[in-house]
């Protein structure tokens, strides 16, 4: 009873974080989706990419159930999962994401809590694992980089929040008090000096 109820909420959280980490390339031009908006070059179609890459291989195959999707050998990662080429569509990105779920899904569906499994990157003795610890950790890498991806968008046209449907209004005035009330805070904790 209680590995069914993780597993649901798990399972229900993953799904959220999926649609929010989409949400945030709605209304974004070409150039906003794929330009570095860090000094490491983050950007939100990237975040994407990279998102559906993870899931592909933690719940495909970890569990020998390797996705249907072309993916580079893990020990060949070259970053290339972390921003999108010239030659990369924002809906083949999307589309893998999506497929991603299908598949992911039905591994979730199919496998018990403890089935077990294998990631070839983790030392040892970590390497063997099970549905769960996956589940969780894919859930931890999904809720990180939708974090990022919530950051990036905020910082291009200051829409935040985790569903549109939630969304409000941006009042500009009331940003800029609150933002000058924690600047002063800011200030009057560490001097600045001349």
């Amino acid at each position: 009873m209680i590995d069914e109820f993780a597993k649901d909420n798990l399972h229900g959280r993953l799904r959220r974080d999926r649609k929010a980490l989409l949400w945030k390339l709605d209304g974004l031009s070409e150039y906003d989706a794929r330009r570095p908006l860090t000094a490491t070059g983050t950007n939100l179609l990237g975040l994407v990419k990279h998102v559906a890459t993870v899931e592909a291989r933690y719940f495909g195959e970890v569990f020998d159930r390797p996705s249907p999707e072309p993916l580079p050998r893990w020990q060949d990662s070259n970053g290339s999962d972390l921003w999108a080429t010239e030659d990369e569509t924002r809906d083949q990105i999307i589309g893998f994401y999506r497929r991603t779920w299908e598949h992911s899904d039905a591994t979730i569906n199919e496998l018990l809590l403890d089935a077990p499994g294998h990631v070839p990157w983790w030392p040892e003795p970590y390497a063997d694992t099970n549905l769960f610890a996956i589940m969780v950790h894919v859930l931890g890498e999904s809720i990180r980089h939708a974090g990022h991806a919530d950051i990036l968008r905020e910082g291009l046209d200051g829409r935040t929040g985790l569903r549109a449907e939630h969304e409000k209004q941006i009042d500009e005035e009331a940003r800029a008090a609150y933002c000058a009330k924690i600047e002063q805070a800011a200030r009057s904790a560490a001097p600045i000096k001349a």
